[in-house]
C-alpha cells in the first residue's frame, strides 16, 4: 500500500524560523499570489488550462485558493508542532493527481510560476536570498513526497506514469431527475481496473473549442462485475453567484447515451472503506456527496456485512434526495444497518442532545461543501470523537484547509 513519508527536519533551524515569520504575510497575500501564479503559468503553458484544469474553478478562483492553501498548509506542518499531520492532506493530492495522469516534469512548472508570482507580489526585497530558499525547501520536499507517492500508486495500478485513461463503452443510462444522471461504463480495451469503495474516476470529455476538460465522480457501484458506475449531477449556472455551468456535467447529461464511448481514468481517491475491520462504520453526507457512500453501503450490504453501519444524509429537498431509495435499500439490507435525514444539511445536528447514537469506536466518513464539513467536523468533535478517526472528501477544491 503507497505510503507518504514526510521528513519532518528536512528544514534547518534557521530555514523554519524563516518560514514561521513569513507564513503569515505569505498567507494574508494568497488573494494576490494566486492569480498571477495562474495568468504566469497558462501563459507558458495552455495546455494546463485547456486538458488538466478545472476551468470553471479558475473562473470563481477556488481552485487557485486550492493549490496556494495547500503548499501554505503544508509548510505550517513543517514548523508547527500542533499543526496537524499532512499525510492526510497530501494523500487527498496525491490521488487527485493520478486521477489527472500528473506527472514529475510537471512540478518544475509549478514551482517556477508559483514562486515568480510570490517574488512579485511580496516585493524582490522580501522574497529573496534566504527568505526564497527556506520556501524553496519547503516546496522542494513536498514535491519530493508527493512523487514518491505517485510513483506508488502508479506502481499499484500497473501503469506507467501519466497513462492513466481507458476507452470504455457506456453500457446504461439511469436518469434519477433532471439533474442526477447515473452512467455505467465497460471496458473496449479489456477489462477495467478494480476499485475500492468510495473512491472516484476523471471522466475526460473534448469540448467545442478543442479542449478536454476533466472531472472526477464518485463510484457508485459494487467492485467485481467488470463495470463502472458514477453519478452526474449536472451543474446548472448561478448568474447571482457567478457560478458558470458545468462544462463536462452538462456535456455527459445532454450529449452521453447507451452505446457511446467514453474516457475514463483509473480509479483513485483515499476516502475508502476499511473492508478487512470489523469496526462500526458512519457515513456522513449532504446532496450529491452522498454518492461515495452509496459506494460504501452497497460494498457492505452486498458482502452481507455484519458491522454495525450508520447512514446520515441531509439534503436540499425531498426531490433533491435522489439517492434516498438506494441508500435505504442497502441499510435495510445490512444485518446492522440503521439511518438518519434531515432535510437542509444546516439542520443536520449529530450532538447527543439531537439523538443521534454514535457507536462506539467508529471510523467516520464525510463527504459534502466546505461548510458542511466543518460544521460535522465540530460536532464530532464536541462529543470526543478522535480527529484520527475522521476522513473526508471535499466535493470542491480545499481551499479551506490553510485554516485547518
Amino acid at each position: 500500500m503507497a505510503t507518504i513519508d514526510v521528513d519532518k527536519n528536512g528544514l534547518t533551524d534557521d530555514q523554519a524560523d524563516i518560514i514561521r515569520q513569513t507564513l503569515p504575510v505569505v498567507g494574508a497575500n494568497i488573494g494576490d499570489i494566486t492569480p498571477n501564479f495562474y495568468r504566469r503559468m497558462f501563459a507558458a503553458h495552455p495546455e494546463l488550462l485547456a486538458d488538466t484544469f478545472n476551468r470553471g474553478n479558475q473562473k470563481q478562483g477556488a481552485q487557485q485558493k486550492a493549490l496556494a492553501a495547500s503548499v501554505a498548509t503544508f509548510a505550517a506542518t513543517l514548523v508547527d508542532p500542533e499543526a496537524p499531520a499532512p499525510e492526510e492532506l497530501l494523500a487527498r493530492i496525491g490521488h487527485k493527481h493520478l486521477a489527472t495522469g500528473i506527472v514529475e516534469e510537471q512540478y518544475p512548472i509549478v514551482h517556477k510560476h508559483l514562486f515568480d508570482a510570490i517574488e512579485e507580489v511580496l516585493t524582490p526585497e522580501v522574497f529573496q536570498g534566504a527568505v526564497r530558499d527556506a520556501w524553496d525547501a519547503v516546496y522542494l520536499e513536498m514535491q519530493r513526497v508527493l512523487v514518491n507517492f505517485e510513483k506508488q500508486l502508479y506502481d499499484e495500478a500497473g501503469a506507467e506514469p501519466g497513462d492513466v485513461f481507458r476507452a470504455a463503452e457506456v453500457v446504461s443510462r439511469d436518469d434519477l431527475s433532471d439533474d442526477v444522471v447515473v452512467f455505467g461504463v465497460r471496458g473496449k480495451d479489456g477489462e477495467l481496473p478494480g476499485f475500492t469503495p468510495g473512491q472516484y474516476i476523471s471522466v475526460r470529455q473534448t469540448m467545442s473549442d478543442g479542449a478536454r476538460q476533466l472531472r472526477q465522480y464518485s463510484l457508485v457501484g459494487v467492485p467485481g462485475d467488470g463495470v463502472l458506475k458514477f453519478a452526474v449531477r449536472r451543474v446548472r449556472a448561478d448568474e447571482a453567484a457567478n457560478l458558470p455551468a458545468g462544462e463536462v456535467s452538462n456535456k455527459l447529461c445532454d450529449d452521453v447515451r447507451v452505446g457511446d464511448d467514453i474516457e475514463i481514468s483509473l480509479p483513485a481517491g483515499d476516502l475508502v472503506l476499511d473492508t478487512e475491520s470489523d469496526a462500526p462504520v458512519v457515513l456522513i453526507s449532504a446532496g450529491i456527496g452522498a454518492t461515495p457512500m452509496v459506494g460504501m453501503l452497497n460494498y457492505l450490504a452486498a458482502n452481507d456485512s455484519r458491522r454495525r453501519v450508520l447512514s446520515v444524509h441531509a439534503d436540499r429537498s425531498e426531490a433533491a434526495d435522489v439517492l434516498a431509495a438506494e441508500r435505504t435499500a442497502a441499510v435495510t439490507a445490512l444485518a446492522n444497518g440503521a439511518e438518519k435525514r434531515w432535510i437542509e444539511p444546516e439542520f443536520m445536528d449529530l450532538s447527543a442532545e439531537g439523538g443521534v447514537e454514535l457507536p462506539e469506536d467508529a471510523e467516520f466518513y464525510i463527504c459534502g461543501g466546505n461548510g458542511f464539513l466543518q460544521h460535522v467536523r465540530e460536532q464530532l468533535a464536541e462529543r470526543g470523537v478522535d480527529r484520527s478517526r475522521i476522513h473526508f472528501e471535499l466535493f470542491s477544491p480545499n481551499d479551506w484547509l490553510l485554516d485547518a
